[in-house]
């Protein structure tokens, strides 16, 4: 790579990542604070309605992320993938920004709740285009010979922001008193999220087009929206478990790990953030791997982890293991989610041609995670409850895990291959 060319690449790559990590980051704080928002906006005599009351308004912000990716999704395929970054930008900013300003169910009533789930239907909106719009941007940029790594660098950005979000909920958790975090320190990390505007706007306006975009765009004739469409049901299948995984082990253990493994708050959030930590450090490295050996064998590797280790690693877990145990099992969920997350960016986007790319890998990908990922709390929330038995969400992880096994083995390896 020529050295103008190559420092142009880590540019563009660059804002996508800081930007990435910022839209994430608001996303997903959402989750960390659960217990506390329920308490704030749907109080009730059972801990257990209050919680999946909050569980459901978090699932309620993927509801809408497909209809985020086709809508921006098609702007990326058709005005540019720059253009579809910054108007996410935007509108995620809104989104969490309204979170942190709303006032509690006990000052307005369930106009409280009604303004919590308009602001994550924003959030939703906005996160469906960006998946979709920033793998595509990052991979279409890449070297031919380094797409894994350079795919993987979206999801560390995606795992980062969790970290960040993790990290500062851990942090306002250890700095305030239950009391204050409860009355009003829940608010911080949400207002610390409108920082994403003016950091994100300042980074991904200096970006240019990528070159794979512009080529498609100088070729005559429109794309088949048939062929799209069946590649979208390959990517909806292949990311199932890969939403899964992230949803139960990422964003819902704090919960999981306070309730039944007798963690304090605090413990658990930092517990939780040194998995992502991990995840982070470990993603890079199995994206440079797969560009050497290929994605399906760390994506079937994977796969079968998640089908035989998530049972006995919760049993352990629930049998009185200590703090350190449970560190130990949150960095091996890591490690196994850094199999799928360091090739996945690459293996899902050589799935789709550069015309469509955006738009039905946005789709197929928004839509599995609307419908396995975003409601994965309230769905372990609920298996439990009904089940009366917190190893529950084992199963979810195990099902999902087969389903994503049978749609990896039908793929072909890409990884050697240009892109289309």
């Amino acid at each position: 790579m020529h050295e103008p060319q190559e420092i142009q690449v880590r540019q563009a790559v660059g804002a996508a990542v800081i930007g990435n990590v910022l839209e994430w980051y608001d996303f997903a704080v959402y989750a960390y604070l659960a217990g506390v928002i329920g308490k704030n906006f749907f109080p009730s005599d059972n801990e257990i309605t209050s919680l999946l009351a909050t569980f459901a308004v978090f699932g309620v912000g993927f509801v809408v992320r497909p209809l985020g990716g086709i809508v921006i999704g098609w702007i990326g395929d058709q005005k540019g993938r720059k253009v579809s970054l910054l108007l996410t930008i935007f509108l995620m900013a809104a989104g969490t920004v309204l979170i942190g300003i709303i006032p509690s169910y006990r000052s307005i009533g369930v106009a409280a709740a009604v303004l919590l789930v308009l602001a994550r239907l924003l959030q939703g909106f906005s996160a469906g285009g960006e998946w979709g719009g920033s793998t595509a941007f990052i991979v279409e940029w890449a070297p031919p010979d380094r797409r894994g790594l350079f795919g993987s660098f979206q999801q560390s950005s995606v795992a980062a922001g969790l970290l960040l979000g993790s990290g500062v909920a851990a942090l306002t958790n250890t700095l305030l008193s239950a009391a204050d975090v409860e009355s009003w320190g829940w608010r911080i990390p949400f207002l610390l999220g409108g920082l994403i505007l003016p950091v994100g706007i300042y980074m991904r306006r200096r970006i240019g087009e990528t070159p794979v975009f512009r080529r498609s765009q100088e070729e005559a004739g429109p794309a088949d929206p048939t062929s799209g469409l069946e590649l979208a049901a390959r990517a909806f299948g292949f990311t199932i478990l890969w939403t899964v995984s992230y949803y139960i082990m990422l964003s819902y253990m704090p919960t999981f790990t306070q309730k039944y493994a007798h963690l304090g708050r605090a413990e658990a959030l930092w517990s939780n953030t040194v998995g992502l930590l991990v995840l982070v450090a470990a993603v890079p490295l199995m994206g440079l791997l797969s560009d050497r050996y290929g994605r399906k064998p760390l994506l079937i590797a994977c796969c079968l982890s998640f089908i035989v280790l998530p049972y006995p690693l919760f049993l352990l877990m629930l049998s009185g293991a200590g703090l350190a145990t449970i560190v130990g099992i949150q960095i091996l969920f890591g490690l196994m989610i850094a199999l799928f997350s360091g090739p996945g960016p690459a293996a899902i986007a050589e799935i789709f041609p550069t015309k469509v790319r955006s738009t039905w890998m946005s789709t197929g990908y928004s839509l599995a995670v609307a419908i396995f990922g975003g409601f994965a709390p309230y769905i372990a929330t609920w298996l439990i409850e009904t089940t009366g038995s917190p190893i529950a969400p084992t199963y979810y992880l195990i099902a999902a895990a087969i389903v994503s096994t049978a749609v990896i083995f039908s793929l072909r390896e890409t990884a050697h291959e240009a892109l289309r």
